[in-house]
Formats: C-alpha cells, sequence, structure tokens
C-alpha cells in the first residue's frame, strides 16, 4: 500500500516537475520574442532619428532647418507608429503565451479525468 503511495506520489512530482520546465521554457521564449520585437523597433527608430540629426547639423542655415521641420514631424509620428505596432505585436504575443499556459494548467486535469472514470467502475 505504501509502494503504491510512493510511486503516485513520484508519478506526480515528474509530472509536476516536466510542467513547471514547460512553463519555465515558454516563459523564457515568450521574453526573449517580446524583448526581440522592441529592440528591432527601438534600432529602427534610433536610425531614423538619426539620420534625422545628421541633416540638421548639415544644414547651412535657417531655410534649410524650416524646410526640416516637416521632416521632423513625419518622423516623429512613423516612430510612434512603429512604437504602437510593436506594442500590438509585443500584446499578441502575451495572449499566445498566456493560452499557451492555460493548456499547460489543464493538461493534468484532463489527464487525470480519464483515469479517475476507470477507479470508480
Amino acid at each position: 500500500m505504501a509502494s503504491a503511495f510512493t510511486d503516485s506520489f513520484s508519478d506526480y512530482t515528474r509530472q509536476l516537475a516536466a510542467t513547471a520546465t514547460r512553463a519555465n521554457r515558454l516563459a523564457l521564449e515568450n521574453a526573449e520574442s517580446m524583448f526581440g520585437v522592441q529592440l528591432k523597433t527601438l534600432e529602427k527608430n534610433i536610425t531614423a532619428t538619426s539620420g534625422f540629426f545628421g541633416e540638421i547639423v548639415q544644414s547651412q542655415d535657417a531655410g534649410t532647418l524650416q524646410s526640416l521641420l516637416p521632416k521632423g514631424a513625419q518622423l516623429a509620428r512613423d516612430n510612434l507608429a512603429r512604437w504602437t505596432s510593436a506594442s500590438q505585436e509585443v500584446a499578441g504575443l502575451g495572449l499566445k503565451a498566456s493560452e499557451a499556459f492555460g493548456e499547460l494548467a489543464r493538461q493534468p486535469f484532463a489527464a487525470a479525468t480519464p483515469s479517475a472514470g476507470k477507479t470508480r467502475g
């Protein structure tokens, strides 16, 4: 009797450890994906902004600077659009991860339900 308890407890802890490992791997992969999206967006924004600042530095007169104002406004809109798009993508990645976490949480219960019916039969 103690052997049956020990075996079932051992199986349960093995299953729990495997689920925890999958959850940790999923969390790390999700964080890596989110960080990658944000880093790419930051890189694009910095590249565009530094190019614009280069044009400002190279401008010689006030007329050239005035012509750069609409370009600066467009740059700000583009940067904001990139950040918005990246935020939406990160939110989507978060939703996918939460669905995967939910599935991980349901798996032990789904596996236990058929076996519970067999023991009562």
